[in-house]
């Protein structure tokens, strides 16, 4: 279902506790990729006192090359597949997972818009990751339609809630 509002702070604050009491109850630590929503999920983690007990940071990898240096994403990858691409959300989420050598690891790309968007890869196309050492990576393809604020928002919030389904299913 596509939201039709953008979710507010307290949304992305309420998805991100929920997640940090998984990750507490299993005892993992998280790391964030980021490029469509620049930080955005690492600020809403961050909203909750106690973050540091299982969040250890994130990369904003805004560029194709700090995708490729930051994150380890196959510059091949980049080119075949382009930045807004599941093969890229999977390989940003697992690229995190592994610098930071952490349990679990979530990734977002995407076009928040007002432009860049083509017949493919439309505005509010976006493609969140989850990965975990040992399993191929989860990614959902979202297409939204809000603004440029409220794709980002709804893109961090489905990448909260991806990473607690997962982590609360393994």
């Amino acid at each position: 279902m596509r939201p039709t509002t953008t979710p507010s702070e307290g949304d992305l604050r309420s998805a991100a506790a929920a997640l940090g009491d998984e990750l507490r109850r299993r005892g993992w630590r998280l790391a964030t990729a980021e490029s469509s929503t620049a930080g955005l999920i690492g600020h809403a983690i961050t909203m909750i006192p106690g973050a540091s007990d299982y969040y250890v940071g994130g990369v904003i990898s805004y560029s194709n090359l700090s995708k490729h240096v930051q994150l380890g994403v196959p510059s091949d990858l980049l080119d075949r597949w382009g930045a807004v691409s599941s093969e890229v959300a999977s390989a940003m989420a697992d690229g995190a997972r592994d610098r930071f050598g952490v349990e679990i690891a979530v990734a977002v790309t995407g076009i928040a818009g007002p432009e860049a968007g083509t017949p493919t890869k439309p505005v509010g196309r976006h493609y969140v990751a989850v990965a975990r050492p040992g399993h191929v990576p989860v990614v959902e393809q979202l297409d939204l339609i809000l603004d440029r604020e409220g794709n980002r928002a709804a893109a961090a919030l489905a990448a909260l809630e991806l990473a607690c389904r997962e982590a609360a299913q393994a």
